[in-house]
């Protein structure tokens, strides 16, 4: 599938570039092209791009030296759940449809959506988009729990709710409409949805369309996306709403007759509905499974981005929220090259949250992601040591040691860089250090 790409613009007046920016000077990176280079960075923006050893700081500026480092525009999430994260081992019923009307903790919601988002950032995803769900029971407690989260990742990352509620139509649902137009008006919250659970779902799909147009929102809408005439509804409102819309995790596209699954992927492209895929497993409801058909609908021309879904929740109590795995699945079982796949959670997620193209170039925004390694194919294997960059600064940092005891064997091995520690009190002699 091929896309438009923008080409790169310069700051806005009085932008980064501006008086009293910051500045970074990222040194001696390889690019996934393989070539070597400095970038500078001035405030939020890449100032420019030299080979390795040309450029040199901004007086005063930092410097980070990235040797043995891929640099990549850093990756996004799309699809994550906020109130549900971390909830695997948490008392009481399962975070999902049957609690939606029970009230919740808004300071544990908050605890686990903050402790969420840092480890999501620590992977690299700068930008996440969470949903949340709103309910009779439990009002907006849990979204504005999430949105005291986004405010206290300022300057770390950035993060959009969703507003999901479960019913819609009829009379039990009016509620729901009520809260929805509430949570939109908070501003930054994306109009979402769950129509599998609404015993219309064409009718929740219209409500949500609705609530997004009147309030010039995006849409992103969970669903299996099993429905055929349900999928054709969609794209026929889609088309006509200003704003975007998504769906996903849509893995019940893949169960229906590929001629079938084929036609509406065509309907989706046309519409320029976008389509958001969860190679780690299924989210919502803990027997959801499967992905959605991930090379029919690039085929068709639909953007497909991939996200995280659960992390360590009733779903998949053992969820990473790690978009290099994510881009690891989709190159493995999906049959994308690296390339593609690491693709889909970077350029596709930005461009489905709505944000600006990044590229390692002069003039792009300054969100980057270095992992230690030589080729993309090799960083989505052993992803482990990365350097996060967010508007321009250094945000994170996840440093991974080996240590192997000394013998013939690990002496011989290629390493990136090796140190010798001294030997424990009566411990095994130490070998060498590989970091990773």
């Amino acid at each position: 599938m091929s896309a438009d790409r923008k080409q790169p613009q310069p700051p806005e007046d009085g932008a980064a570039t501006g008086v009293g920016a910051t500045s970074l000077l990222l040194s001696h990176a390889r690019l996934a092209d393989g070539r070597a280079v400095d970038v500078r960075l001035v405030g939020d923006r890449i100032e420019a791009v030299g080979t390795a050893g040309s450029l040199g700081p901004v007086a005063g500026g930092a410097r980070v030296d990235l040797t043995g480092h891929l640099l990549l525009p850093a990756p996004a999430e799309p699809h994550a759940h906020a109130d549900t994260a971390l909830s695997a081992d948490s008392p009481g019923p399962a975070p999902y449809d049957d609690s939606y009307d029970v009230p919740c903790d808004g300071e544990e919601v908050q605890r686990r959506a903050t402790e969420a988002a840092l480890l999501q950032l620590g992977h690299g995803a700068t930008a996440l988009r969470a949903h949340v769900r709103i309910a009779a029971g439990r009002g907006l407690t849990s979204l504005d729990a999430v949105l005291l989260t986004r405010r206290s990742l300022h300057g770390l990352g950035e993060l959009t709710p969703v507003a999901v509620p479960r019913l819609l139509t009829g009379a039990a649902g009016a509620e729901g409409r009520a809260l929805l137009r509430d949570a939109v008006r908070r501003g930054g919250v994306v109009a979402g949805g769950r129509p599998d659970g609404d015993p219309d779902p064409a009718g929740h799909l219209e409500a949500v369309l609705t609530v997004a147009a009147e309030h010039g929102v995006p849409a992103d809408l969970h669903t299996e996306g099993d429905d055929p005439v349900w999928l054709a509804r969609l794209a026929a409102m889609a088309g006509e709403l200003g704003a975007g819309v998504t769906i996903g995790p849509c893995a019940g596209l893949a169960r229906l007759p590929s001629e079938v699954a084929g036609r509406a992927a065509e309907r989706l492209a046309a519409a320029g509905v976008a389509v958001v895929c969860l190679p780690q497993g299924g989210c919502g409801e803990a027997g959801s499974r499967g992905v959605a058909p991930v090379g029919l609908l690039r085929a068709a021309g639909v953007r497909v981005a991939a996200g995280s879904g659960a992390l360590r929740d009733a779903a998949n109590p053992v969820g990473r929220g790690d978009p290099l795995e994510a881009a690891y699945l989709l190159a493995s079982q999906a049959g994308l090259a690296p390339e593609e796949a690491y693709g889909a959670v970077s350029a596709e997620a930005r461009a489905v949250l709505g944000l600006p193209e990044v590229r390692v170039e002069a003039g792009f925004p300054a969100e980057l992601l270095a992992v230690r390694g030589e080729r993309l194919a090799g960083v989505l294997s052993l992803a482990y040591s990365r350097i996060v960059v967010h508007r321009g600064r250094v945000v994170a940092r996840t440093s991974a040691v080996r240590e192997y005891c000394d013998s013939a064997a690990a002496l011989d091995l290629p390493r990136q860089a090796r140190t010798k520690r001294p030997p424990e009190p009566g411990g095994p002699q130490a070998g060498p250090v590989v970091r990773s």
